[in-house]
């Protein structure tokens, strides 16, 4: 039981240390000089300041590794090269440190490790969207990808008809969730539009919803529970040949954004105002189909409403200090265990909320033994999604807190 424990503790240690690490990454997906609509450059850059900080794959002059996720495969010449035809979303995953990105035209997800020194690539699946069709028409490009607060991959098509939800895991699982649905609000400005919606990218906030920001500088706000996209307003002060085909998040909780056709840098959005400025750079600029980073929006406001340490470090510190593990994660068929472990024997109150601080389910646990197991049953009724379990004792001194998963 505490060799379970050990391993499961580590895990989390090295995932949210991981996920401190990349806060300050950020990878752009670029064109070259002498062709800017080809998109198959990738680059680590520094949001601060627009500049890049090294060249980590040329698809001209950079020797490559390519191999497929279940190893049962021969590399066809297509599938051979990284980058294929160009790339337009891409999503950083902090806790396994790779850039995971879909190639137009091709329906399939792929993976750069980035702690490989060499350039190293990953076919993980292939014909996400329909088994048939191995080049895509345009509607079907996945042109937006992210990694949520729920761990989960995110991607969408150009026409939102498809919202695609993949884990990062040793053994992937890719789903088809469906279209988005236009909330009553949004009026003309629809998530399907080709002439206002298409393209573009998508970032994450703590809460657990999806941001699309559309090549057309139009926001959307999506549930990924219900599949609601509600329009919040368009982004204003950037150039009028600006597309928005690249969005980020800085380490101060403003959007930076980037365009796919024109060298004009980076520009800082107000996430209240939607009002862009320029980031001034002295260096040569470069064009982005996308940038992915760690960072979510709302992060701060998140950590205020539910009382977090602001740093994922002290979170990790919290995780472990209790001795206690809540399993399986994600939670299946309604229930799961909490697991005390080391702790005094005594009376504890295992509290569900979402992440809005709504409280679920309140449950007291009485402790007889240094180590025992409390089931703790949802209602089958409640949404999938995000939670957080929080174990406390009987002078509500907060002993062990974690984000579960309900699939």
């Amino acid at each position: 039981m505490n060799f379970k424990l050990l391993l499961s503790t580590t895990f989390i240690a090295s995932s949210l240390l991981a996920t401190a690490q990349n806060a300050g990454n950020a990878y752009a997906i670029t064109g070259s000089n002498n062709n800017k609509f080809l998109w198959n450059n990738i680059k680590q850059v520094d949001l601060a300041t627009g500049t890049v900080v090294k060249t980590l794959f040329e698809a001209d002059a950079t020797s490559y590794k390519m191999s497929y996720a279940d190893g049962s495969k021969s590399l066809n010449t297509q599938d051979a090269k990284p980058t294929v035809f160009g790339v337009a979303a891409a999503a950083l995953d902090a806790r396994h440190n790779r850039l995971y990105f879909a190639p137009m035209h091709l329906s399939e997800i792929r993976y750069l490790d980035l702690d490989n020194a060499n350039a190293s690539f990953t076919v993980v699946k292939q014909n996400i969207i329909g088994a048939s069709a191995t080049y895509q028409n345009e509607e079907n490009h996945l042109t937006r990808m992210v990694i949520a607060a729920d761990g989960y991959g995110y991607a969408i098509t150009n026409d939102a008809n498809h919202l695609i939800r993949f884990t990062t895991g040793k053994k992937v699982v890719v789903e088809d969730l469906g279209a988005l649905v236009d909330a009553e609000s949004n009026k003309t400005i629809s998530v399907h539009n080709k002439c206002t919606s298409w393209g573009g990218d998508i970032v994450a906030d703590a809460f657990g919803k999806i941001v699309i920001v559309s090549a057309n500088h139009n926001v959307f706000s999506v549930d990924v529970n219900s599949k609601i996209a509600t329009y919040d307003g368009a982004i204003t002060g950037l150039p009028a040949t600006f597309t928005t085909n690249a969005s980020a998040v800085n380490n101060e909780g403003n959007m930076i954004v980037g365009s796919a056709v024109v060298f004009d840098g980076l520009f800082k959005v107000n996430v209240k105002s939607l009002a862009a400025t320029k980031i001034e750079n002295t260096e040569n600029q470069f064009n982005a189909s996308d940038l992915a980073n760690a960072n979510f929006l709302s992060q701060k406001e998140f950590n205020s409403k539910n009382k977090f340490n602001a740093t994922p470090p002290q979170l990790y510190t919290d995780v472990i200090s209790g001795g206690s593990r809540v399993y399986p994660n994600p939670v299946t068929n309604s229930e799961f265990k909490v697991l005390f472990d080391d702790l005094n024997v005594g009376t504890y109150t295992i509290t569900v909320t979402d992440l809005t601080g709504r409280i679920i389910l309140n449950k007291t646990a009485n402790i007889a033994a240094k180590v025992q197991a409390e089931k703790v049953q949802l209602k089958s009724t409640l949404a999938k999604g995000m939670y957080l379990v929080k174990v406390s004792d009987t002078n509500q001194k907060l002993m062990f807190t974690e984000r579960i998963v309900v699939q």
